[in-house]
């Protein structure tokens, strides 16, 4: 990328650069082991040559990130974007510069070489890794960790609801859906719906067969809980995010947002990623006027971290998600 993809440094706050506008690409295909994603290396004579990143560059005055995109890959990989959606957005400070990156994943191109692979063109070298996967690579640059990170969250997040359907037909409908390739959920029971002792039990059975097949799971709320049967994370509702001093100590921490202030502050708190809505009318706050995804965009366009929409969705709202900068849905009764 054109930003000079230095490691991260830090400035003096009292002297404010003028922030250097970048687009970032996502290429994602299917391969023998799933989906998968591109870093191409950079070459001799350039900034941090060897390094690997994600492809991209400096847009150009009068272009959109959109734009410069397109441009980008067809100087730096000769192929030309056919569909691409926007994601995340991030902030580094390098020695040199202050740099606003947009990241796009882009799921379709025409052109690259005639095996069908992408060659680069100004990189000297390309590979793929599958998501959730550590880099087949090294060293990549350090700026780009959180990003990697991100791209090990699933589209789907699913979040249980035991109390309403009972335990064993909710056990029965996770093991359905982690047959189908689920890898995310969140144990919500609160309120009363289970007794103290069922909550734990039923946590620990989604905890044992969601770590079988390969997935995480966050505990709504209630970290002591989270630990004691192995969870990955804790999910905070929207009233403890605005209750929150410090970030919890858990490896993974989400958060339920419903606005752009509680949406800064699970940014703040450290949250690897948040739910936002509801986007659509849901039958769990039925008094309660829905974002819709226009809204939703406006609201998460310059989030660092992704952001699921939540409320009324399912599987089925994919597309809309991406195309609204969601890293996807999270779903009560939709998944």
């Amino acid at each position: 990328m054109s930003d000079g993809a230095a490691t991260a440094a830090s400035t003096d706050a009292a002297a404010p650069r003028p922030v250097t506008h970048v687009a970032a690409a996502v290429l994602l295909r299917q391969g023998p082991a799933g989906t998968e994603f591109l870093l191409a290396r950079r070459p001799e004579g350039k900034v941090y040559a060897g390094w690997w990143e994600f492809p991209g560059g400096k847009v150009e005055r009068g272009e959109t990130d959109a734009q410069c995109l397109v441009r980008e890959l067809q100087e730096e990989m000769a192929i030309t974007v056919t569909a691409a959606t926007p994601w995340i957005t991030r902030r580094f400070e390098y020695p040199h510069a202050s740099v606003r990156l947009k990241f796009f994943k882009v799921t379709a191109w025409e052109g690259g070489a005639a095996d069908g692979d992408i060659h680069a063109v100004e990189h000297d070298a390309v590979a793929w890794t599958p998501l959730g996967a550590p880099t087949a690579v090294a060293p990549v640059l350090p700026a780009n960790g959180p990003i990697l990170e991100a791209l090990g969250l699933p589209e789907v997040y699913a979040v249980t609801n035991a109390g309403a359907r009972g335990v064993a037909a909710e056990l029965a409908r996770l093991d359905a859906a982690l047959a189908g390739g689920l890898r995310l959920v969140q144990v919500r029971e609160k309120d009363g719906a289970l007794d103290a002792a069922a909550r734990r039990d039923f946590a620990a059975a989604v905890v044992a067969r969601v770590h079988a097949a390969g997935g995480r799971v966050l505990v709504n709320d209630d970290v002591q809980l989270a630990r004691s049967v192995g969870a990955d994370g804790v999910h905070l509702s929207s009233s403890a995010l605005r209750a929150a001093a410090a970030r919890p100590d858990m490896p993974l921490v989400a958060a339920s947002c419903h606005d752009a202030a509680e949406l800064d502050a699970a940014i703040a708190l450290g949250c690897q990623f948040a739910v936002l809505g509801p986007v659509a009318p849901t039958a769990s706050h039925p008094g309660t006027a829905p974002l819709g995804w226009a809204r939703f965009a406006e609201l998460v366009a310059e989030s660092p971290i992704p952001v699921y929409g939540l409320g009324g969705l399912s599987a089925a709202d994919l597309p809309a998600a991406r195309a609204a900068n969601a890293h996807g849905v999270a779903a009560l009764r939709g998944w």
